[in-house]
């Protein structure tokens, strides 16, 4: 092994002891390792399982790596040499049955996983659930709330401990809609509705954000989420509805134009049917 390649084991080792102790000792400060809700947390532990499950593979190829190549160099003339040994029945068997066992583990905690975390699939809660329905535009979030027929802009809000079914669309190119710390990304597309349903278990702000390109604006397209107590929920609703803005087709119709950076806006008023005539709209009807 000439000089090069040593080098580059010993960075490739470095870099990879340096991220596990890195996960090690702030692993709490990564939002997806720092969950805030039932639906993120279980994505936690499927991340971190699988890690764990890898790493049976990971270490022992990076101890045989390096041993090798210290055995073998070019200076240790007390190696053996066998050119013409090929076959070990024990060890073919150690190095294609690991990898085969972890598989099938991951293929079973997948499939179970996949069910569990299914996106649409209903969270069970003491509280009513909460429906909002989300909009993804040039360069900004549109949230409606269609029982409490209030609309905000890069802000949205709803009671800790409660269920929250979401219903993602987008006026705009494709987008992403994405809370770390409540759970996992969902992608926002013209002409079709997808399914969220998502519950903080205590009272907290978490970051939100777009989670896939979208041209210009793209790194400004961040939201606040927002849980509370379910006092604070109605009154802050309360509040909402003194505002002197009001979501009808006029006013949807500004808001849609693509711009950057925009501030926290809320409606007192939101067109009931919005929502649905946004996805109608990139319906082709013959």
């Amino acid at each position: 092994m000439n000089k090069t390649n040593k080098v580059a084991l010993v960075v490739v080792a470095g870099l990879a002891a340096v991220a596990s102790i890195f996960l090690v000792l702030h692993g709490s400060d990564l939002t997806i390792l720092n969950p805030k809700g039932p639906i993120a947390e279980k994505q936690r532990n499927l991340i971190l399982f699988a890690a764990l499950l890898s790493v049976i593979v990971v270490i022992p190829v990076f101890i045989l790596t390096f041993t090798i190549a210290w055995k073998y160099r070019a200076g240790n003339v007390a190696a053996r040499y066998t050119p013409d040994w090929d076959y070990n029945a024990k060890l073919e068997v150690v190095w294609w049955g690991i990898p085969c066992a972890i598989i099938l583990v991951l293929s079973v905690v997948t499939w179970q996983s996949s069910h569990d975390l299914d996106p649409y699939k209903p969270l069970a809660g003491s509280a009513k659930p909460i429906t909002i329905q989300v909009v993804a535009l040039q360069w900004k979030w549109l949230f409606i709330y269609p029982d409490q027929q209030i609309a905000t802009v890069n802000y949205v809000r709803f009671p800790a401990g409660t269920p929250v079914n979401l219903e993602i669309t987008a006026d705009a190119p494709m987008n992403s809609f994405w809370i770390p710390e409540l759970g996992g990304q969902i992608y926002a597309m013209p002409g079709m509705s997808t399914g969220l349903h998502l519950m903080a278990d205590s009272a907290g702000s978490y970051r939100g954000s777009s989670a896939n390109l979208s041209g210009r604006g793209f790194a400004g397209m961040r939201f606040v989420a927002e849980s509370t107590t379910q006092a604070d929920f109605d009154r802050w609703v309360s509040e909402v509805r003194t505002s002197p803005n009001h979501l009808d087709s006029v006013s949807y119709a500004k808001l849609q134009e693509p711009s950057e950076n925009n501030a926290r806006t809320t409606y007192a008023t939101a067109q009931l049917d919005l929502y649905d005539k946004v996805i109608t709209k990139y319906m082709r009807i013959e």
